[in-house]
């Protein structure tokens, strides 16, 4: 039995940079509802 969460059953979000849903990442743990962008280059295009 492999130990985690699915990766269907992780939460997501619209990135507004380029529209496209991303997922939740370990490193996003502890600021999860801050993170708004999917990416660095995403956030410099805004």
């Amino acid at each position: 039995m492999p130990n985690g969460v699915a990766k269907q059953n992780l939460p997501s979000k619209t990135c507004p940079g380029c529209g496209r849903p991303f997922t939740w990442r370990k490193k996003w743990a502890r600021d999860w509802d801050q993170v708004v962008y999917c990416s660095d280059a995403c956030r410099k295009k805004r």
